[in-house]
């Protein structure tokens, strides 16, 4: 039974009480799914990336909701209350932040820059403040001091990981939610359609392959997906 449909993942019941499947679809979305299409093995690899790096993210100490595999499009997550918050770490200025600031593109920023948003589809998921998370309820301030200490640190270690492999952890985006023992943990995925991530002479290996039309999305993420499970 699915529990829960997105733009490009569906949550299912999992095997297990407690536990959900995360399947990753085919499709992918940009313009906040005003554009859309079907690539053919874009689940199995989004899949692929996002259980290779939550399991190293797992082995470093960071909890996640993370449980193991189940098939080629899906793995066993366990049941969690999602905060309504994204979190997005900004190692370097793209994208909206450019548009938004005037900063430079391609600047580094050091240290990286988190800001927040309001998972609200009708609203479109609107940049919001500390004081706005607090007075929307999604979270207390505890909270979100704990959610900003696990950010920092999944963005240096994955950063980190990326940098080994030759490649440049650009931004990304965090969910996070209290599993069933009331433990904050790092959900959703960590696929290419939520981080940015370019080779070291400055393509990108990710959605925006897609959202801007510079190239074959697939083969970015096959070289993405190569790049992530080498030893």
């Amino acid at each position: 039974m699915i529990l829960y449909q997105g733009k490009v993942k569906d949550i299912l019941e999992g095997p297990e009480p407690g536990t959900v499947l995360v399947r990753f679809r085919d499709d992918v979305t940009a313009g906040d799914g005003k554009k859309r299409a079907r690539f053919v093995g874009k689940g199995r690899v989004s899949r692929e990336i996002s259980e290779h790096l939550f399991q190293y993210l797992e082995r470093q100490g960071v909890p996640t909701h993370y449980v193991g595999p189940y098939d080629v499009t899906s793995f066993v997550a366990k049941k969690v209350n999602i905060i309504p918050l994204e979190v997005v770490v900004r190692n370097v200025a793209t994208g909206s932040l450019v548009r938004r600031l005037g900063i430079p593109e391609g600047k580094v920023l050091d240290p990286p820059l988190m800001e927040f948003f309001y998972k609200n589809d009708a609203l479109h998921d609107p940049l919001i403040c500390r004081n706005h998370v607090f007075l929307l309820g999604i979270c207390d301030e505890r909270t979100l001091d704990a959610v900003e200490v696990l950010a920092e640190k999944a963005n240096h270690l994955l950063k980190g990981y990326f940098q080994e492999r030759g490649l440049r952890l650009i931004d990304i985006k965090f969910e996070f939610g209290r599993d069933p023992d009331g433990r904050l943990v790092l959900a959703d995925e960590l696929g290419p359609d939520i981080m940015r991530v370019w080779t070291l002479d400055g393509r990108s290996l990710d959605k925006d392959v897609f959202r801007q039309d510079k190239g074959n999305l697939m083969e970015a993420y096959h070289e993405l997906r190569n790049a992530v499970i080498r030893r």
